[in-house]
């Protein structure tokens, strides 16, 4: 069932977690240009009790580990729980609702890439170059995080809040416009005398053509790569 957005009763009478701790941002990981970031970092069982917020940690790791598997259409916070070997009242401790556990693996999801794809137009000064990278960059990342690309294209958000959806939305909107600016920046030293119409046209096609592939990915159960054949694709849409 998915939970509302008020911890169950009994939550503060669990005794599996003392208190509650506070709302840690997901691990900073080091990224380096050209290459993907990293999936959320895996937490070493050096105790029984994880340290305060050790345990969020883990639950967003788990639920994105749980979207990869077969028929993970819906992950139930029973599941989760079960997973973790914990009660769904311990959950309730780091999280108000399912909805803020996904949002967890979305801004990490944000975060994470556009970490590198603000590195890329800093440090590459063509626009061809730049709209390349960044799409590497977006579909090697989900290569990499099969459960978050479930997230990304929606799969795994069709039962929960519409906000979130939203909020993915709004993503690929960001990706879009800046490959826009990458495209108008490529045209406009390209020679081209209409450099606004033909990035957003193009800027437009190649999101497409990026929500396409991690969608092929997703739902053919992660064994079509969103990066085959990548760059013939990438040469003949911004030749």
């Amino acid at each position: 069932m998915t939970p509302s957005s008020d911890p169950p009763a009994g939550a503060s009478a669990d005794s599996e977690e003392d208190a509650a701790d506070a709302t840690p941002p997901l691990p900073d990981e080091a990224i380096v240009p050209g290459t993907v970031a990293p999936a959320l970092a895996s937490v070493a069982p050096t105790r029984k009790r994880p340290r305060p917020g050790e345990r969020r940690v883990q639950i967003l790791e788990t639920l994105a580990t749980m979207l990869q598997e077969p028929g993970a259409e819906r992950v139930t916070t029973a599941a989760l729980a079960a997973k973790l070997s914990v009660s769904e009242a311990a959950l309730y401790r780091h999280f108000a609702s399912k909805a803020q556990m996904f949002e967890g693996l979305i801004e990490f999801i944000e975060q994470s890439v556009f970490t590198l794809v603000n590195q890329i137009v800093e440090r590459e000064p063509n626009g061809g170059a730049q709209v390349q990278k960044v799409l590497a960059v977006l579909l090697q990342f989900g290569e990499k995080n099969p459960g978050m690309t479930r997230v990304m294209v929606g799969d795994a958000l069709v039962f929960e809040n519409e906000r979130l959806l939203t909020r993915m939305n709004q993503f690929f909107e960001r990706i879009e416009s800046q490959l826009r600016q990458s495209l108008r920046q490529h045209a406009e030293s390209a020679g081209s005398t209409t450099p606004t119409v033909d990035a957003n046209a193009q800027a437009s096609v190649l999101t497409a053509f990026a929500i396409g592939r991690l969608q092929r990915f997703a739902r053919s159960g992660f064994r079509k790569s969103p990066t085959e054949h990548l760059d013939v694709a990438l040469r003949l849409f911004t030749a």
